[in-house]
């Protein structure tokens, strides 16, 4: 593998075509496209300035390194990557992609990030700022997330979450197959519109959450005391809460269990009957 360190490159594909390449210390300044259609490359300690530095790149492994807000857009297309220990002020990172794992990594503008992504592995990664963070990405596995962005996790599937602290709106939307372990989950409209919803020992807060959703479970989950009109056009539901559930809408089907439940309504445009409420003995 041959090894280049300690030199910039700017202007248009400095750097077009490399592979069994190791790259160290290297700055990348202005221009556009500097590692371009290459593949088997590796790349620590380096700084990124200019624009859509990393597209089309297949078998990578990118550490330590620094993306500036000059970066865009800056990795796309590229297949096979591993990237640890390494900070992101630029947007629109991680776009059509398959088989990507971060570990150790702050994204600082998370805007319009992880897009048409397939087999993620995320550990301790910080989400922050910006819009629709993971839409439509599949076959997600999360351990150590802490995010602010905004709409995250929408139209996905094949979902895992582990030690999420997430704070948001409208996650999880029309989404299929979402487990969140141990997380505490924080917006309004959490899980609107998805179907095989389950969250386990997580803590839940937002106006309106789960809702018109079908097939969903929690289980030893806590509720918010402010969350109002849960669950409204819901069915299939299988809900164990530890605690209180202060007011439950309208549910279709199913079953729902608390210490305590303050209110349940039911009006005139409920479409169904069916779910079991219980306050636990």
């Amino acid at each position: 593998m041959d090894h280049i360190h300690d030199l910039s490159f700017g202007g248009e594909r400095p750097l077009f075509g490399a592979h069994d390449v190791s790259l160290e210390n290297i700055t990348v300044t202005d221009g556009e496209s500097a590692i371009k259609c290459c593949h088997d490359i590796e790349c620590k300690d380096s700084k990124f300035y200019g624009k859509y530095p990393w597209w089309h790149v297949d078998r990578s492994l990118i550490t330590s390194c620094y993306f500036a807000p000059g970066s865009r857009s800056a990795i796309w297309y590229s297949d096979d990557m591993t990237m640890r220990d390494c900070v992101i002020d630029g947007p629109k990172f991680f776009r059509e992609m398959r088989n990507l794992s971060l570990e150790n990594v702050t994204i600082n503008d998370a805007d319009e990030t992880f897009w048409h992504v397939s087999d993620v592995k995320i550990k301790n990664v910080t989400l922050h700022g910006g819009t629709y963070p993971f839409m439509h990405c599949d076959n997600i596995h999360v351990d150590g997330l802490t995010s602010d962005a905004k709409y995250i996790f929408q139209y996905c599937h094949d979902v895992e979450i582990h030690n999420a602290h997430i704070t948001t709106k409208d996650s999880f939307w029309e989404c299929d197959n979402v487990t969140v372990y141990d997380s505490d989950i924080s917006g309004e409209y959490i899980g609107w519109h998805s179907k095989n919803l389950r969250f386990v020992r997580c803590h839940l807060s937002g106006e309106q959450i789960l809702c018109y959703a079908d097939h969903v479970t929690l289980e030893d989950c806590t509720i918010d005391a402010a969350c109002d009109r849960m669950f409204e056009d819901c069915s299939n539901l299988d809900v164990s809460v530890r605690g209180a559930i202060t007011n439950i809408k309208n549910p279709i089907s199913g079953k729902i269990v608390a210490d305590e439940i303050g209110s349940v309504t039911y009006d005139e445009f409920a479409k169904g009957h069916d779910t079991e409420i219980a306050v636990r003995k």
